[in-house]
């Protein structure tokens, strides 16, 4: 797939899964065969909000993610650390650098430990720009393992700008289309009611647009603040929003 290819497929995905799927095949062609994109619109000076709440992308073995993620390894290791702090794309020679300096603590020695028995050993991440003061979005970018560090840099001499912005491109995009993290999906009467109410109407007002009762349209409303699992109405449309869940298109 050539670049004017590839962006044609960004530009033209429909879904997320259509576009990760894309991406990951042109990563590829780079040398890095496994990927984990992160994004939250929650970020705080202590936390990155609730997990679920978080947009994962991501091709790895399950074996890893139970680990990295769903254990919460991730907030021990050292490259996603650099990530919260910056900007722009970085070797991760910058690993080799801290364990020579011995700048690394217990737990994201253990980290690198982990990620040296699943073969996750080279790669790059790349860091985006935020949209506000609570969001941050980054991807980490591993290199095949028959890869190390030095080959993947060599790499990235070669075609680093391009992978940095096919990479830039790719979050821009996510950010528009429609996300479901789990346990966090509407069904279709849910969705309705909370874009008549990102309208303006009320309760009352639904019932007679959709033929329901004021009382069938408040279910809907209270089983999708569950949902959303936050405890207004108002909450549940932002964060719906946010998602891209709202006013969308079936695919």
């Amino acid at each position: 797939m050539n670049l004017r290819e590839y962006l044609l497929r960004v530009a033209n995905s429909q879904t997320m899964e259509e576009l990760w799927d894309g991406h990951v095949a042109k990563m590829a062609e780079y040398g890095f065969d496994r990927l984990i994109y992160g994004f939250t619109r929650y970020r705080t000076a202590t936390s990155l909000g609730d997990p679920g709440d978080f947009i994962i992308l991501t091709n790895h073995a399950k074996e890893y993610t139970e680990v990295f993620l769903d254990e919460g390894h991730f907030h021990h290791a050292p490259m996603v650390n650099w990530a919260l702090e910056n900007e722009g794309a970085k070797s991760w020679r910058l690993l080799a650098e801290m364990e020579r300096t011995k700048t690394l603590s217990a737990s994201e020695r253990r980290v690198l430990e982990f990620n040296r028995d699943m073969g996750v050993t080279a790669g790059y991440s790349v860091s985006f720009k935020s949209i506000s003061a609570r969001s941050k979005g980054a991807i980490a970018l591993t290199a095949r393992r028959d890869i190390d560090q030095a080959a993947i840099d060599a790499v990235w001499d070669l075609h680093g700008p391009d992978i940095t912005l096919m990479n830039n491109i790719v979050h821009l995009k996510i950010l528009t289309l429609p996300y479901t993290a789990p346990n966090r999906s509407l069904t279709p009467r849910q969705r309705e009611v909370l874009e008549w109410v990102g309208d303006g109407k009320t309760a009352q007002d639904i019932g007679t647009i959709m033929g329901l009762t004021a009382a069938t349209v408040e279910k809907h409303l209270r089983l999708a603040r569950q949902a959303m699992a936050v405890d207004t109405t108002a909450q549940a449309v932002l964060k719906a929003a946010f998602a891209n869940q709202m006013f969308v298109l079936d695919t």
